[in-house]
């Protein structure tokens, strides 16, 4: 079981759909540091579009 977040009503619960407003929920915590981040290029262009 792990606490999952709710992207619509921001609140927390350990199912897999919101109680509270019935939108999906998503792992609320960052991926694991590596220092061989093979994806590490594409995130920071995908956070330099977003700017």
């Amino acid at each position: 079981m792990h606490i999952l977040k709710c992207t619509r009503c921001n609140k927390y619960t350990l199912k897999e759909d919101c109680p509270v407003c019935g939108s999906k929920t998503v792992n609320p915590k960052p991926a694991r540091y590596s220092p061989e981040d093979s994806y590490g290029r594409y995130r920071r262009l995908m956070k330099q579009n977003a700017d």
